[in-house]
């Protein structure tokens, strides 16, 4: 048995750092290769009482894959990729597997697995099963949930337990909340239980997709059109993202190939898996566009080259400020990020509030760009320093409380983490608060799950 457990300086500091921009150093590192590695190394952090956070590419924008408390799990050696059962359309992964990897190997086998986080390449399902990851295609597909099927996870005291989603579609039996169990652990951030095994669903693979981008030359423009699209009986848009100028900006220096045209102030990138004649698929978006005179003429994003292009434009937004975020950090600065989202028809009055408060707090005005289809864009800042660190977080408070005047929530892709803990009451009632709290105290009564998450 191999449980990987070191307190090597240099491999903690290995592990030390997430998208999040801070830096937490753990005490000891395990970085097990099978499932019964995974075992020993709880069943010993219970013995010890010692905390365990799981991590797996380490691509959490909230700090819920790091920890300076106790040890933290690498869960990239388990990373197995098994046959597609085309009969069942499932597929049986290992948590350390790499969403990209899983979709060519079920591409290949004719079927899809639907969640696409903008990250695919860099981030691993376990992730994604532990934040509900979603991405561009949630507005069609949903979010990781409703993707898992059945799910291997090792609680607190070592044990393994099996959790399969039931198929009934009536169920009068106790708690809404009980019924299905392993809807406990999709999305619980590894506060309790460690996802060793997951069973995914899957669909037919589209037999064709093409993806539209296109720019306005005013945004509030490009805002009123995600609503035209969303509620349009002619197109039937798979995503609908949104990039303002600062994005597109990015995206202009990132893909040069891209011809954006002159004049253009945000962008509207929509996806649309066709079975009729491509002019006639375009022909429709395009009719859908004569009601906006600012809207300028689409770039077509046909066949897979052209489609992994457009993916490539769309990630170079968050993976730019994650970059430029990682620079500032020896002045005490970092990037910092938001995901809250507000019923679709509100996007442009939550964007517009957001803005100004920025603008009243005199800091950079952020990117902005993302999941509009579901009213849910990022906000990306940066801060040069603590001070900035401070008043950026004061105006995502102030932010987020306007996102919930309009019946919002402080988070819809990426978790809470640690970052966000501070923000959980402003949403959740005291009552709802004690109900998890309750719920992590039966999963893990020693408290050594992925303390700091969350709760």
């Amino acid at each position: 048995m191999n449980t990987g457990i070191s307190s090597d300086r240099s491999v903690r500091e290995a592990y030390e750092t997430d998208a999040s921009g801070l830096h937490l150093l753990p005490d000891l590192v395990a970085r097990p290769e099978t499932i019964d590695d995974v075992v020993e190394v709880v069943k010993r952090a219970a013995t010890d009482r010692m905390p365990v956070t799981c991590a797996g590419a380490q691509t959490s924008t909230t700090a819920a894959s790091i920890s300076d408390k106790g040890l933290l799990l690498s869960l990239r050696g388990l990373a197995s990729i098994g046959d597609v059962d085309t009969a069942a359309r499932s597929i049986r992964v290992g948590p350390g597997a790499l969403l990209g990897e899983i979709k060519r190997a079920t591409a290949a086998a004719g079927l899809l697995f639907a969640p696409d986080p903008t990250s695919e390449e860099e981030s691993t399902i376990g992730g994604a099963i532990a934040c509900n990851a979603s991405g561009a295609r949630t507005y069609k597909y949903g979010a990781t949930r409703k993707h898992v099927r059945a799910l291997r996870v090792v609680l607190a005291n070592g044990d393994i337990a099996e959790f399969r989603r039931t198929e009934l579609e009536k169920n009068t039996v106790g708690y809404a909340f009980a019924h299905d169990p392993i809807d406990w652990f999709i999305g619980s951030e590894g506060t309790l239980g460690i996802i060793v095994e997951a069973e995914l669903s899957l669909l037919p693979l589209p037999a064709r997709v093409v993806g539209l981008a296109i720019p306005f030359e005013v945004e509030s423009d490009a805002l009123d059109f995600v609503i035209t699209a969303r509620e349009s009986s002619r197109v039937v848009p798979r995503c609908i993202e949104f990039f303002d100028s600062l994005a597109l900006g990015i995206a202009r220096q990132s893909e040069e190939t891209v011809r954006w045209p002159e004049g253009s102030s945000a962008v509207v990138y929509v996806e649309e898996e066709i079975s009729a004649d491509l002019d006639e698929a375009l022909g429709s978006w395009i009719e859908l566009l004569e009601g906006t005179p600012t809207a300028m003429e689409p770039l077509v994003f046909d066949g897979e080259a052209r489609l992994r292009l457009a993916r490539r434009f769309r990630h170079s937004v968050p993976a730019t400020m994650n970059e430029r975020g990682g620079k500032l950090r020896g002045a005490g600065g970092r990037k910092l990020s938001t995901d809250w989202a507000v019923p679709y028809r509100k996007l442009g009055n939550a964007i517009t509030s957001a803005r100004e408060l920025a603008t009243s707090r005199g800091i950079e005005q952020p990117v902005i760009y993302g999941h509009a289809g579901n009213g849910h864009p990022h906000q990306n800042f940066l801060a040069r320093d603590p001070r900035e660190v401070t008043t950026i977080e004061e105006v995502i408070e102030e932010t987020l409380r306007v996102v919930l005047s309009l019946g919002g929530t402080v988070a819809a892709e990426h978790g809470i983490g640690k970052i966000k803990r501070r923000w959980l009451p402003l949403q959740m009632n005291p009552l709802q608060v004690s109900m998890m709290t309750a719920v992590k105290r039966e999963l893990d009564p020693l408290g050594i799950l992925a303390p700091g998450n969350i709760l």
